[in-house]
Parts: C-alpha cells; structure tokens; sequence
C-alpha cells in the first residue's frame, strides 16, 4: 500500500478529483477525513458529538479523533493500494502523527485555486444527504436540477459551505493547513497541478503528478 497525499484549499477539488479517480480505478482508495467524521456525527457516537460543533464553525477538529479515524483506516489497508488521503493532515502536527504512524506516503499533490475562485466554487456546491455525491450548480450539475443522479435524493447545501463560514475556512486553512506544502516540499515529495482547468484535466494531471 502506498498513500498520495491530496493538499489544497476547502473547494479545490481534492474529494471531486479522488472520487473520480478511485470511481474508475480499483487499485485507488478515496479516504476523506469529512467524510469519515460526518459519518460520525450522522451516526451520533461519541466522536461524532465532538466534532460536530467544530465543523459547523468551520474549524479544524481536534488531531487526535481525526487521527484515530484514520489510523484504523489506514491499519485496514492492504495490498497493491493506493490511498488517497483527502484532509488529512491538515496541520502540521497531523503530519507528524501520520509520520509517526510509519505510513507509506509516496507523495503529497498540492490542487492549487485561488481563493476568489474557491468561495465562487464553494457557493455552488450541492450535496446528496443520503448517498454523499457531491455536484456544482455550474461546474458539475446534476441531470435533474436539485436532485442526486444516484438515489433520487433532493440536494442540499452543507452548513459550513455558507458565504461567512468559507472566508473562515480560508483563513484557517492558510494558516495551518499551507505549512504543509513547505513540509512537503522539503522531503522532497511534493507536485504541483492547476486545479483550475475543470474536472478531467485536473484528474489526468493528478495521476501524472502522483
């Protein structure tokens, strides 16, 4: 097993990309931190109770549930697997516990948007309460307007993509998640792909890079 690091600003790309790419590829393993803690909450556990709060404030949740989240994923993994990690780490004390881990991270790819960009994105995103899938009023619409392609399930907007909560997210991730890339960069494992040339692009020049 082998893990790819997915680094970006919240509505880069990073779940629509890995969700592509793991969709047609079985030797790919999308592993998202969001959806592993909505997940939680949705089922009310004890984990899920924590990290509610500070996910509808648009804050980071503490590193030691989420790390615990995924080490269990991560010790669930085996074989000819790639995983990729999506919103974890998202600080650098998060890196440290994933090195510490000893997990097999064969790069770190860095979705680069601007910000004026992301809260345009953000604004547009719909997602399925039920089966998760994930679409943009512009950029990924649905075949029915307001409704999932999958299940049938009428769309809705999450409570941390509202206009005020994503300014706030920005702000959190430049300073704690953006230090990653110079971690990154220094061990020697980081690319770089413009995640402003739309769905396909991006995921053709995320394999490459990875």
């Amino acid at each position: 097993m082998d893990i790819v690091i997915l680094l970006g600003a919240p509505g880069s790309g990073k779940g629509t990309v890995a969700g592509k790419l793991a969709a047609t590829n079985g030797n790919l393993k999308h592993v998202s931190s969001g959806d592993l803690l909505r997940g939680a909450v949705a089922k009310g556990t004890e984990a899920g109770k924590q990290a509610k709060e500070a996910m509808e404030a648009g804050k980071l949740v503490a590193d030691e549930l989420i790390a615990t989240m995924i080490k269990d994923v991560v010790a669930e993994t085996s074989g000819d697997v790639t995983m990729l990690l999506d919103g974890f780490p998202r600080n650098l004390a998060q890196a440290k516990i994933l090195d510490e881990m000893g997990a097999p991270v064969k790069s770190a790819v860095l979705i680069d948007v601007p910000d004026e960009i992301i809260q345009d994105r953000i604004a547009g995103r719909r997602t399925c309460p039920k089966c998760k899938a994930g679409y943009h009023v512009k950029n990924l619409p649905p075949k029915v307007e307001g409704v999932c392609d999958i299940c049938g399930e009428k769309l809705t907007i999450r409570k941390d993509d509202n206009p005020d909560t994503v300014k706030d997210r920005l702000v959190v991730y430049h300073q704690q998640t953006e230090p990653l890339i110079a971690f990154y960069r220094d061990k020697g494992i980081l690319k770089t792909v413009d995640g402003t040339t739309g769905v396909d692009q991006v995921a053709a020049d995320f394999i490459k890079a990875m």
